[in-house]
């Protein structure tokens, strides 16, 4: 390996947590430990921020667009040139199918760079407006963007390298600095990156910082700290709501990317032989471990037991199993604690008087926190498996009696992160795709996900967006200056 993962990044150096402390990295799919990492403490925490504050204040990153620009660009290089090493990383300790590391897993965050390499040519910055008269006098203004200051960004488990670029990217882009702080359960995502950007960039030091911690009342210092003028989240909604109230006594800014429950409509003309596998089969990438998939599937009532009929025949069809094979769609859950909670939803449908038509039940594996593709029917919309966001290879099948019924039990939930609608007629596909209260809606399988397309959610799915300009946006704040209009 051409870097080291068990080193923290502060202040342009790497370290082990000040204690001398570590934990354990578990691959989830055998249940071994496949390294220690540092565990840091609010010491480690604090160095790391006030790292960042000093860059912030002390170098010219916040204003130097080129800079920005050629270590973005370094960044990006150094990581495609260790990606085969990257990929057995990200899969041992997530339990992903290598599959995706040719995608979302890896190889393409590592292009998203791109975005905003090629949009900091061409961004404006500052832009006049034009003379007007105000309160007796002539005057010109200015209106500037400029970087929001250090950003405390805080990742999930499930697609954890992507999640790490996607608020690392956006906001050195910006020109703010960064303390970046994994999950527990995938930290050599993380500090595989800052090693890597330690050894092969120009980034000044303290502008990028990784801290991993086991101890979640450590990582609150960063919702909490005077120093940090905003925080990234992705997580689960319970999670941001913690998070957003933490850094209100500081009135930071907050990006909040958080769960979904999203609905796949279909219409009485789609063809479900066609559509169907392919959402059956999905909610099970990756065994479901996704804030947007399509977990809920609302289909005519006249339809219903069709639809199940076919989503049920494929799910057996499923490859799931060991992460490393080429073929596998659906690997572990991440650890036993998601495995056993993915397995009580499954219960309280059957307590609510569902039926399991296909899976639910616990899978005989001597290793690997496995969960099998599972299929939930009869079940109220209101019921616990249709509303709340499970994060596992289950979809819910719901019955709907109209077009208007379709929408309603679609957006009847806290959530608004994606969905989709399948009609032989696209114009009223896209009728409908407008009117949901979502984030995010693909048109007859068409694909949104895509670093040009923003990112995030409608109510309790988050705030603010990734990728697009407007992924660049979120870590600005805005300035207006006025002053006397030449004669």
């Amino acid at each position: 390996m051409a870097f080291a993962v068990d080193r923290m990044l502060i202040d342009g150096e790497l370290v082990p947590a000040g204690t001398g402390r570590t934990f354990d990295n578990i691959n989830p799919a055998t249940e071994e430990v496949v390294g220690s990492v540092p565990d840091a403490d609010a010491t480690d925490v604090e160095r790391a921020i006030g790292a960042a504050r000093r860059a912030f204040d002390t170098t010219d990153w916040s204003t130097d667009v080129e800079l920005r620009r050629r270590c973005l660009t370094q960044l990006r290089d150094a990581l495609r040139a260790e990606v085969e090493t990257l990929r057995g990383l990200v899969v041992a300790e997530t339990g992903s199918p290598v599959m995706l590391t040719q995608g979302i897993q890896l190889e393409a965050p590592i292009g998203f760079f791109d975005h905003y390499i090629d949009l900091l040519e061409s961004f404006e910055f500052e832009r006049t407006v034009p003379t007007k008269e105000l309160m007796g006098s002539r005057v010109d203004r200015v209106i500037r963007r400029e970087a929001a200051g250090v950003v405390a960004a805080i990742t999930p488990w499930n697609y954890p390298f992507y999640l790490n670029i996607a608020k690392i990217a956006g906001a050195l882009a910006a020109g703010c600095t960064v303390v970046l702080k994994p999950a527990p359960d995938t930290p050599w995502s993380a500090l595989a990156i800052g090693a890597i950007a330690a050894a092969h960039t120009d980034i000044p030091a303290g502008v990028l910082n990784v801290v991993t911690t086991s101890d979640n009342s450590v990582a609150e210092i960063l919702a909490t700290h005077p120093d940090v003028d905003q925080v990234t989240l992705t997580g689960s909604t319970a999670t941001g709501r913690k998070v957003m109230a933490a850094a209100s006594g500081t009135i930071k800014r907050v990006t909040l990317e958080l769960g979904g429950k999203s609905a796949a409509i279909l219409l009485e003309d789609a063809d479900f032989q066609a559509i169907i596998p392919g959402l059956a089969g999905g909610v099970c990438a990756h065994a479901g471990q996704g804030c947007a998939q399509l977990t809920r599937m609302l289909v005519p009532r006249a339809r219903y037991e069709e639809a199940i009929a076919i989503a049920a025949a494929v799910m057996p069809h499923v490859p799931w199993g060991d992460p490393t094979e080429p073929g596998t769609v659906m690997g572990p859950v991440v650890n036993a604690r998601q495995r056993d909670g993915i397995l009580r939803y499954i219960q309280s449908a059957r307590d609510e008087g569902g039926r399991i038509a296909y899976g639910g039940e616990p899978l005989d594996r001597e290793k690997g926190y496995y969960v099998p593709p599972t299929l939930i029917a009869d079940v109220d919309p209101k019921s616990t498996v249709a509303q709340e966001e499970i994060f596992g290879p289950v979809l819910v099948v719901l019955p709907y009696d109209d077009e208007e019924d379709a929408i309603r039990i679609a957006d009847n939930t806290l959530f608004g992160l994606s969905g989709a609608v399948f009609s032989a007629d696209t114009a009223r596909a896209m009728r409908i795709a407008r009117r949901l209260r979502t984030g995010t809606v693909g048109v007859n399988g068409a694909q949104w996900f895509d670093v040009q397309s923003p990112f995030g959610g409608y109510k309790q799915s988050g705030l603010g967006r990734e990728w697009g300009n407007e992924g660049l946006e979120d870590f600005l704040e805005v300035k207006t200056i006025a002053f006397p209009a030449a004669d």
